[in-house]
């Protein structure tokens, strides 16, 4: 009788670990679709940003989406974010590109994000004429089941340009003239 006590403890805790292992899985949702919808989207958002076709460009954020772009305040809003998108697509020489290398949704499953590279240029005088840098935009699903950008932010990864005193400055530190 005591060598059947271990084994029936050990048959209830296998038991019990498998009813465990199947409520969890029952609790993970399956985002793959939405991870590959998000994709999708912003693969799509890079195709109208290349495009400089702002309406279509904007058609990805949602009413209340806000754009954090490098170097000038957040635009709040699809009134603010066009102000910014057609700011950029009308610089000369204007021409951009970006590709997400990770999409990821919450267990919730009404929120996601992804995060990848961008490539810029440029034909402005004094401004670098290609900028490389990475992005990450948070995506929220919506009534329809679309998914819209709620936060949208990206930055350079070229280093900044030092003032022209703080260069000079620098050069003389580096490069201390000769003593006298």
């Amino acid at each position: 009788m005591q060598a059947r006590v271990p084994y029936i403890a050990l048959l209830a805790a296998l038991v019990l670990a498998t009813v465990q292992t199947a409520c969890q899985n029952l609790q993970q949702p399956d985002t793959r679709a939405d991870e590959s919808a998000i994709r999708q989207a912003d693969i799509d958002w890079a195709k109208a940003a290349a495009a400089k076709d702002i309406e279509k460009i904007l058609s990805y954020y949602a009413d209340d989406g806000t754009a954090y772009p490098p170097n000038q305040p957040m635009a709040a809003g699809k009134p603010a974010i066009k102000v910014i998108w057609t700011g950029m697509v009308n610089l000369p020489g204007f021409m951009i590109s970006w590709v997400p290398t990770r999409v990821e949704v919450a267990k919730s499953a009404d929120l996601g994000w992804s995060t990848g590279t961008y490539n810029m240029m440029l034909s402005v005088p004094g401004a670098p004429p290609n900028d490389h840098g990475k992005y990450v935009v948070v995506w929220k699903k919506q009534q329809d089941g679309s998914w819209k950008a709620v936060a949208d932010i990206f930055n350079s990864d070229v280093p900044a340009a030092q003032p022209p005193s703080q260069a000079a400055q620098q050069s003389q530190t580096l490069n201390p003239p000769p003593p006298r």
